[in-house]
C-alpha cells in the first residue's frame, strides 16, 4: 500500500511539477491596500473641505444625489470610499449646509457610512418571522421628503443639466418619483446643480499631487522603453506590436487604462493615414497616445519618437525645429491659462498668438483627473477652434489638472519640406496661486530608437 501510494505522488510530481519560484510583483503604487488607505484620506479632505466651500459658493443649501445601483451619477466616485463601486439599490446622498460653525451633514438614506463619513439612516420593517428587513421604494422616499421638511433649506439642488454630462446625473426615473416625494411646496425651491458637481470633481486636494506625479513618471518610462531597441526592431515591429506591448505592461504592473492606446507612424513620401498596423520603419516618426488609470485618477500623454536611419545618431534638425514649434505653442496656451478665464477665452488668446508668431498648429485641451476627459472647461476641440458653447464656457479653477493636448505642423526640409505633425499632451496643474505648470516634465527631445 506504502509503495503504490509513494508511486502515485512520483507520478503526480513528474506530471505536475512545483512552480518554479517566481519574483515579487512590481507595485509601484503600493498594495491596493495601501492604495485604498490614500484614497480614503483623499475622500475625507474633499468631503470635509472642498465640497463646504462650493455648496456656499454656489448658494446650495441642500444638495441630493439620488441614484441606483448600476446607474450611477457621475459624481458618485468623487462622494464613496475605495471600496464601494455601485450604490446600493437605491442610494440617497443628502447634504446640508448647517453653516460654518456646524459644518455641512452628510447623510447616506441607503448604502453605508463610507468609513464614517456619513450619517446612514435606513428605516427597517419587521417581517411576519420576525426578521428587520430594510424599507425601501415608497418608503425611502417618504423618509427623504421627511429629512428634507425637518432641515427646511431655501435651496435644493439636484443634478440636472442640458450642457453638462456631469451636472446631468439624476435620470428621469428618479426625478418622477422625487417630484412625488418632495410635494409642490419643495419643489418650488429646486434648482438645478450645473457648476457644483463639477467644481467638486475639477478641483484637486493637495495630497493628490505627489501620488498623480509617480504616476506620471511610470507614464514617462513606459513610453521610453517602448519607443526605444528594447520594444521595437525596425523593419519586424508594428505599431500593433508597441500598444500591445504597452498594454500588456500596464496589466502588469498592476494597473489599467481608460482608452485603448494608439500608435500612428509618418513617413517620409507616405501617406500612413488610413493604414493598419502598418511595420515600423528606419526613418519614421513615432507618435503615441497613452493613459493609466490608477487610484481614481487618469493620466492622458502623447510623446514622439524617431527611428534612426543607418549611420544616423540623432534626429534630423527640421524634425526637431518641428518639435520645437510644438513646445512653444505648449508655453502660448499656458501663459494664458489665468483663474477665472473661460476656456473659450483661453483658447481665442492662445490661438490669436500661435497666428502672430506663424505657428501652423490647433489646441484641444481638456480637464483630466477623476475621469480622463474630465468635468471643468474645455479648451477648444480639434474640430472646433472657435470655441466650445457651453463647455468651453465654464471658467479655470485654482488646483485644476489640464492635459496639455495641442499640435504644430511644420515643413521639414529633410523631407522635401512635406508638414510633419507634431501632436503632444502633457498634464500640467494650476497651483492654489494661478501659477500653471508642469505635473512632471514635458518632451522636448524626441525618443530616439537606435
Amino acid at each position: 500500500m506504502r509503495r503504490t501510494l509513494g508511486l502515485a505522488l512520483l507520478v503526480l510530481t513528474l506530471a505536475f511539477p512545483a512552480p518554479a519560484q517566481q519574483a515579487a510583483p512590481e507595485r509601484p503604487l503600493g498594495t491596493l491596500r495601501e492604495q485604498a488607505e490614500i484614497q480614503q484620506r483623499w475622500l475625507t479632505q474633499r468631503l470635509e473641505t472642498v465640497l463646504p466651500r462650493l455648496m456656499r459658493q454656489h448658494s446650495a443649501d441642500l444638495w441630493i444625489v439620488s441614484m441606483r445601483e448600476y446607474h450611477e451619477d457621475p459624481v458618485f466616485h468623487a462622494l464613496v470610499s475605495p471600496t464601494t463601486f455601485f450604490a446600493r439599490r437605491r442610494t440617497i446622498y443628502v447634504f446640508f449646509d448647517r453653516g460654518p460653525e456646524r459644518g455641512v451633514e452628510r447623510l447616506a438614506l441607503g448604502g453605508t457610512s463610507q468609513g464614517g463619513l456619513y450619517q446612514a439612516i435606513r428605516e427597517t420593517e419587521r417581517t411576519p418571522d420576525g426578521r428587520q428587513r430594510e424599507l425601501w421604494g415608497k418608503a425611502q422616499w417618504d423618509l427623504l421628503a421627511r429629512v428634507v421638511r425637518e432641515r427646511n433649506p431655501r435651496q435644493i439642488a439636484l443634478n440636472i443639466s442640458q450642457t453638462h454630462a456631469f451636472s446631468d446625473g439624476l435620470t428621469v426615473g428618479e426625478w418622477e418619483q422625487l417630484q412625488e416625494a418632495l410635494g409642490p411646496e419643495l419643489l418650488q425651491r429646486v434648482v438645478r446643480a450645473e457648476r457644483l458637481p463639477i467644481d467638486l470633481l475639477a478641483t484637486r486636494v493637495p495630497d493628490m499631487l505627489p501620488m498623480y506625479r509617480r504616476m506620471q513618471e511610470i507614464v514617462h518610462q513606459t513610453i521610453a522603453t517602448a519607443f526605444s531597441d528594447r520594444v521595437i526592431r525596425p523593419g519586424v515591429t508594428t505599431t500593433a506590436d508597441v500598444v500591445w506591448w504597452m498594454r500588456q505592461r500596464v496589466n502588469d504592473l498592476g494597473l489599467s487604462t481608460w482608452f485603448q492606446t494608439s500608435v500612428d507612424i509618418q513617413r517620409r513620401g507616405a501617406n500612413l493615414a488610413d493604414s493598419t498596423a502598418p511595420v515600423i520603419q528606419r526613418g519614421d516618426v513615432l507618435h503615441c497616445d497613452f493613459g493609466i488609470t490608477a487610484l481614481g485618477l487618469n493620466t492622458d500623454t502623447q510623446h514622439l519618437g524617431y527611428v534612426l536611419r543607418e549611420g544616423e545618431t540623432d534626429a534630423p534638425a527640421g524634425l526637431k525645429r518641428a518639435l520645437s514649434a510644438s513646445n512653444r505653442l505648449q508655453d502660448i496656451l499656458l501663459s494664458r491659462m489665468k483663474p477665472g478665464r473661460t476656456g473659450n477665452e483661453v483658447l481665442k488668446a492662445a490661438l490669436d498668438q500661435m497666428r502672430a508668431e506663424r505657428i501652423d498648429g490647433s489646441i484641444y485641451t481638456h480637464p483630466i483627473g477623476d475621469h480622463g476627459h474630465a468635468a471643468g472647461p474645455l479648451i477648444g476641440l480639434w474640430d472646433r477652434q472657435d470655441g466650445v458653447p457651453g463647455r468651453g464656457d465654464l471658467p479655470l479653477l485654482p488646483s485644476m489638472w489640464h492635459s496639455i493636448e495641442l499640435q504644430a505642423t511644420t515643413p521639414v526640409p529633410e523631407w522635401g519640406n512635406q508638414p510633419v505633425r507634431m501632436a503632444q499632451e502633457e498634464e500640467a496643474e494650476m497651483t492654489a496661486d494661478g501659477t500653471m505648470r508642469w505635473v512632471l516634465r514635458r518632451q522636448s527631445e524626441l525618443h530616439l530608437v537606435r
